[in-house]
């Protein structure tokens, strides 16, 4: 389990825009390693209170970016919580890119399936007969069959197979 996680939103006044705007960051803390991420908005230095991470006034515009500032924060605590209840590495790193949407790699069954049969091509005659790579070819056109026929995709997500799906498969 990680010892610590904090979150931290603030202004980069090093990096003020043309109409005297600075964008917010919100620093990402976790086990002691940092990652930034840009909440793509701005704000001018003088109204933001750093000790209550949020802008300063009661104007509608104010209220509006403390609002939008309060929701982005709770997306990084549900991306979080996603993290641990996937069981994946939780690092500030893999953070910042599941609220991002960066690095989210979907493996789906049809090109993991051909990648397995190009390299049992590449073992015929040392370790497989000609035989075997027909067979997995002939399975192959069927697993595309069956998504055609079950579930009208062309596709799926290697996580949505379970076991109904290949109960399914074999009646199929």
């Amino acid at each position: 389990m990680n010892k610590t996680f904090n979150l931290l939103f603030y202004v980069k006044k090093a990096k003020i825009n043309s109409v005297g705007e600075s964008p917010i960051y919100l620093r990402i803390t976790i086990d002691g390693k940092i990652s930034e991420v840009s909440t793509k908005r701005t704000v001018k230095p003088s109204k933001w209170n750093s000790a209550m991470q949020k802008v300063s006034g009661s104007s509608e515009e104010c209220r509006s970016l403390n609002f939008y500032l309060k929701t982005f924060e709770q997306k990084v605590y549900d991306s979080y919580h996603e993290l641990i209840r996937d069981k994946e590495t939780v690092s500030s790193e893999a953070l910042k890119n599941k609220v991002v949407g960066r690095g989210e790699l979907t493996r789906t069954l049809i090109p993991v399936f051909q990648d397995h049969n190009d390299r049992m091509e590449k073992l015929i005659g040392k370790e497989f007969a000609q035989g075997t790579l027909t067979r997995y070819k002939t399975c192959l056109k069927h697993t595309k069959d069956f998504l055609k026929w079950k579930y009208s995709v062309a596709d799926v997500e290697i996580k949505k197979i379970d076991y109904a799906f290949l109960n399914d498969f074999e009646f199929f």
